[in-house]
């Protein structure tokens, strides 16, 4: 591993939402995980819109305050 790679690992807290997107041409799909990787929630599906991406946003949030992540 590289000293930037080991940076970046470190700024992953206890705080930390950490979302992953799997980007599709009409329909993505994102789920998230808490910083040891403990999945929180269902995958997330979401379509290629404005309002697509207005529901993940509010999907995160939602996330963050349940789990009382603030980054």
């Amino acid at each position: 591993m590289n000293c930037k790679q080991n940076q970046r690992i470190n700024q992953v807290k206890e705080t930390t939402l950490v979302v992953g997107i799997d980007i599709g041409s009409t329909t993505h799909y994102a789920r998230a995980f808490d910083w040891r990787g403990i999945e929180l929630g269902k995958v997330f599906r979401f379509s290629n819109s404005r309002e697509g991406f207005d529901s993940f946003r509010n999907w995160m949030q939602w996330l963050q305050d349940k789990y009382k992540k603030s980054d």
